[in-house]
C-alpha cells in the first residue's frame, strides 16, 4: 500500500479526522444535567463575573490551547489555504494531548488579511489560556505576533518561528561541544529569510553568535547592506556588510549551515568548502537542503542534522511546543519571552546530553542511542522531555515577572507532571517516595548485567535504595567505567569475597539433610550460583532483600530462595501477585506466577497476602474470587473450590472486603454488581484472584498486550523475607520500579 493511501485511511478511517471532545463531568442523570447545564451552570458563571480569575477554577480555559492558522504556509506545501490545512492544525492538536496534555481546538481562518487574524485572536482571550499560530507565511506572521503578544494578555507564540529555533539551537549547543568550538567564534550561514529562518538566527544571536559572524541567503542570495529587490524591515536585520553574494560563496570557510529552505539547495561542493567539523542542520521538509549520505560522502567530520524520523539528529518542533505550553499554562503566564525560550533550549541541551533509558529505545526499535554525533537532541518519545522542559519554562516565567500564578514547590510540580504521564507514573512516584523516605540495601544477583549497573546508578543517585552488586569484581568495574558510571556501589565477588565461607557453611546447615555436601555449597556459593549468594546475603542479614532473574528463568530466581529462606511459618505455599495498571485505574491480578492448580487454603492465602500488599501501597484492598459461576449459580467443583477460599478469608480476615464466586466482570462492572443486593462488594474490586495459575497467567499478558495495561511484577508474596524476580525483557526503569516495592516490602516488615 502507498503512503498517500496509508495517509488517507488513516484519517478518514473510523471516526473521521484525528480529535474529538470529551465530557470531563458525568452527565447521565436529570440531576447531572441540572448541574452541567440550566439551573446549577449560573453559579460558576455569576462567581466568573465577580472574579474573572475564577474562568480557570471552573471552565477549561486553563489547559486550552488555540492552534490558529490561514494555511497560507502549510508545511512545506505552501498556501493551500485554511480548509486545506484543517488536517495539520488537527494533528497539532493531537501532538498537545499526547505529550503534554493540553487540550486544543483548532481554528482555521479564511483570510489572508493580517489584521483580521489578529482581531479573531483577540475576540477568542475569553475562551483559551494560550494560541500557537501556525503556517502563516511570512512576513504577516512576524506582525501577527509582534501585535498579539503587544496587546493580549495570555501567551501567544508562533512555533513555526519559535519552535524550530528552540530545538535547533539546542542542538547546535551541543554539536558545538562535541567539535570543540565556541559559540563566540564560529560563522554561520542561515539559508532562508522567513518565519523559522528569522527565529532561527534571532536565537542563535541570543546565546552568543556575533553578529557579524552571521550570513542569511534568500532565493536572490546573500541579504547584504544595501540590498534592494526582495527586501523587507525583517530581513533587513540580518543585512551584512559582506562582499559575498552568493550561498556558495558565503558558505567557503563556513563553520555552520541552517537550512530553512528548500530540497536541494546545499551542495557536496558547498559541504567540501566548509571548515573543519562543519555543523550543517537541513531543515526544510519533506526533503531537507542536503541528504546525510550526501553530505558523509563528501567528508567524514560533518554533523548533519534534518527534519526526518528517518535520519539521526530530527529537529522536530514537537520538543518544543506541547512543553512550552504545559510550562506557560501551569503558572498562568502572560506570555512566552525570550528568557523562556532560552530556557527551553538549554533543558533540551542537558537532556540529551544525559544517559536515554531502555523505554525510549524500545520506542524506536531498540535501537540505541548515546550523546555524540547522530545523537545531539533528544528523540520526540522521550518522556523525559516534559519533565525538563516545562518546569524549566515555569522557572523562567516566574524569574521574569510574567507568572501570575508562581509555583511554591519545584519538586512536587514535577511529580505531578511525571504522574500525569499515566496512572503507572503516579503510582511508582508513591512506591518511590515510599522508598526513599527509608532506604534499604537490595542485592542483585546479576550485577554484571548492563541493566542492573544502569539501574543500580538510578538508586543510588535517586536515594531509593543502597544496592549491592554480586558478580565478577573486575567484569563489573570494566562495565562500569565502559558505560561512563561513576558512581559509589558495593560489589560482592563471590569467588574473594570474605563472606563466601561463612555462607557455605550456613547453606549445608540448611541443605546438608536435604542432599547437599559442604564441597557442594562451596562450589556453590563461589561459582555455580550467584543467586544462592545473594539469598544467603538476605538470610545473614548483610542484605534486607533481593532482585534477580534478568537474564535467567523464573524457576532458576525462586528455587534459591525457597531453599535458603523457604516461605512463612503457616503458609502452603508462596503466591505471585502482579500490579496492572490501566490509564484510569490500576487492577491487582494473583496468583499470575507460581501455583498451579491451588487449594480452597491456598486460595485463600494469596487473596490475604495480596490484601495486605496493597494495603503497603495506601490502597484499600477490595478483593474479588473470580470463577465461571455467579454466588452459586453453577454446580461444579471448581466453583465450589472458589466458595469454600472465600469462607475460609472471611473466617481469618473477618474485615477485609472479599466477594465471590463470581464472575470476572461482575466484579468490576458497578451495574452488574447492582444485581447482587447482599454482597459486600458495593464498588469494583481493585485485587482479582484467579482460580488456577493458567486463568490468572492468560488474563495478565493479554490485559498487557490488548489491553493497554502496564504490567508491574511479579510481586512474589510469603516468604520468610523479601525476594523479588525481575522478568526476562525488564528495562532499566523496570528494575528501579521492582528495586523500590522491595525496598517499601522490607520497611513493613
Amino acid at each position: 500500500m502507498s503512503k498517500k493511501i496509508n495517509a488517507l485511511d488513516y484519517h478518514s478511517g473510523g471516526r473521521k479526522g484525528k480529535i474529538e471532545v470529551i465530557a470531563t463531568k458525568p452527565c447521565q442523570t436529570a440531576a447531572d444535567l441540572s448541574l452541567a447545564y440550566s439551573p446549577g451552570v449560573a453559579e460558576p458563571c455569576l462567581a466568573i463575573q465577580e472574579n474573572p480569575d475564577d474562568a480557570y477554577k471552573y471552565t477549561a480555559k486553563g489547559n486550552l490551547v488555540a492552534v490558529v492558522s490561514n494555511g497560507t504556509a502549510v508545511l512545506g506545501l505552501g498556501n493551500l489555504g485554511a480548509l486545506a490545512g484543517k488536517p495539520v492544525m488537527e494533528g497539532k492538536g493531537v501532538l498537545f494531548k499526547r505529550f503534554a496534555d493540553i487540550d486544543v481546538f483548532d481554528i482555521e481562518l479564511d483570510t489572508g488579511n493580517p489584521d483580521e487574524i489578529i482581531k479573531a485572536c483577540q475576540l477568542l482571550e475569553p475562551t483559551f489560556g494560550g494560541i500557537n499560530l501556525e503556517d502563516i507565511k511570512a512576513p504577516e506572521c512576524f506582525y501577527i505576533e509582534e501585535t498579539l503578544k503587544k496587546t493580549m494578555n495570555i501567551p501567544v507564540f508562533h512555533d513555526d518561528q519559535h519552535g524550530t529555533a528552540i530545538i535547533c539551537s539546542a542542538a547546535l549547543l551541543n554539536a558545538l561541544m562535541l567539535v570543540g568550538k565556541n559559540i563566540e567564534d564560529i560563522r554561520i550561514v542561515v539559508n532562508g529569510a522567513g518565519a523559522s529562518a528569522n527565529s532561527c538566527a534571532k536565537l542563535a544571536i541570543a546565546l552568543g553568535v556575533k553578529p557579524d559572524n552571521m550570513i542569511m541567503c534568500d532565493t536572490k542570495g546573500v541579504i547584504y547592506r544595501g540590498r534592494v529587490e526582495g527586501m523587507n524591515p525583517y530581513k533587513e536585520l540580518f543585512a551584512a556588510d559582506t562582499h559575498f553574494r552568493t550561498l556558495e560563496e558565503a558558505a567557503v570557510g563556513a563553520d555552520v549551515l541552517f537550512g530553512l529552505s528548500a530540497k536541494g539547495a546545499f551542495t557536496p561542493e558547498m559541504v567540501r568548502s566548509m571548515a573543519a567539523n562543519p555543523i550543517i542542520f537541513a531543515m526544510a521538509n519533506p526533503d531537507p537542503e542536503i541528504t546525510p549520505e550526501e553530505a558523509h560522502a563528501v567528508r567524514g567530520d560533518v554533523i548533519i542534522a534534518t527534519g526526518r524520523s528517518d535520519y539521526p539528529n530530527q529537529v522536530n518542533n514537537v520538543l518544543g511546543f506541547p512543553f512550552i505550553f504545559r510550562g506557560a499554562l501551569d503558572v498562568r503566564a502572560k506570555a512566552i519571552n525570550e528568557e523562556m525560550k532560552l530556557a527551553a533550549v538549554q533543558a533540551l541541551a542537558k537532556l540529551a546530553r544525559e544517559e536515554v533509558p531502555d523505554a525510549v529505545s524500545k520506542a524506536y526499535g531498540n535501537e540505541k542511542f548515546s550523546f555524540g554525533r547522530n545523537y545531539i537532541i533528544p528523540k520526540p518519545f522521550d518522556p523525559r522531555v516534559l519533565l525538563h522542559v516545562a518546569p524549566a519554562i515555569a522557572q523562567a516565567a516566574m524569574d521574569t515577572g510574567v507568572a501570575r500564578m508562581p509555583i511554591e514547590d519545584m519538586a512536587r510540580y514535577i511529580e505531578q507532571l511525571e504522574c500525569s504521564q499515566g496512572k503507572s507514573k503516579e503510582i511508582m512516584r508513591m512506591i518511590i517516595n515510599k522508598a526513599k523516605s527509608d532506604p534499604k540495601k537490595v542485592v542483585f544477583s546479576e550485577g554484571e548485567d548492563e541493566k542492573i549497573l544502569r539501574a543500580a546508578q538510578t538508586l543510588v543517585e535517586e536515594g531509593i535504595a543502597r544496592p549491592i552488586l554480586v558478580g565478577d569484581r573486575r567484569k563489573i568495574t570494566q562495565k562500569m567505567d565502559a558505560l561512563n558510571l561513576g558512581f559509589e556501589v558495593r560489589i560482592e565477588d563471590p569467588s574473594e569475597s570474605v563472606l563466601t565461607e561463612s555462607y557455605a557453611e550456613e547453606l549445608y546447615r540448611l541443605r546438608q539433610r536435604k542432599g547437599l555436601t559442604r564441597s557442594e555449597c562451596q562450589r556453590i556459593m563461589r561459582r555455580k550460583s550467584r543467586a544462592h549468594f545473594a539469598t544467603m546475603m538476605v538470610q545473614m542479614g548483610d542484605a534486607d532483600t533481593q532482585l534477580g532473574g534478568i537474564d535467567t528463568h523464573y524457576a532458576e530466581t525462586i528455587r534459591p530462595a525457597l531453599q535458603v529462606l523457604g516461605k512463612q511459618e503457616g503458609l502452603s505455599s508462596v503466591h505471585g501477585l502482579y500490579m496492572m495498571v490501566f490509564k484510569k485505574g490500576v487492577f491487582f491480578l494473583a496468583d499470575t506466577t507460581v501455583t498451579i492448580d491451588p487449594t480452597p487454603e491456598e486460595l485463600a492465602e494469596t487473596a490475604i497476602l495480596a490484601a495486605e500488599k496493597v494495603r503497603m501501597l495506601d490502597i484499600e484492598p477490595r478483593v474479588a474470587m473470580l470463577s465461571f459461576s455467579n454466588f452459586g449459580s453453577v454446580d461444579h467443583p471448581q466453583a465450589k473450590k472458589v466458595k469454600r477460599a472465600v469462607e475460609i478469608v472471611k473466617e481469618r480476615a473477618p474485615d477485609l472486603i472479599v466477594e465471590g464466586e463470581m464472575q470476572a466482570d461482575t466484579a468490576v462492572v458497578p451495574e452488574l454488581l447492582e444485581g447482587f443486593a447482599f454482597s459486600k462488594l458495593k464498588t469494583p474490586a481493585n485485587i482479582l484472584i484467579f482460580p488456577d495459575l493458567s486463568s490468572g497467567n492468560i488474563c495478565y499478558k493479554l490485559l498487557r498486550r490488548l489491553g493497554g495495561a502496564e504490567a508491574i511484577g511479579p510481586i512474589l508474596m510469603g516468604m520468610k523475607k523479601p525476594v523479588h524476580v525481575l522478568q526476562r525483557g525488564d528495562d532499566v526503569n523496570d528494575i528501579v520500579n521492582m528495586a523500590a516495592i522491595a525496598v517499601v516490602d522490607v520497611q513493613n516488615l
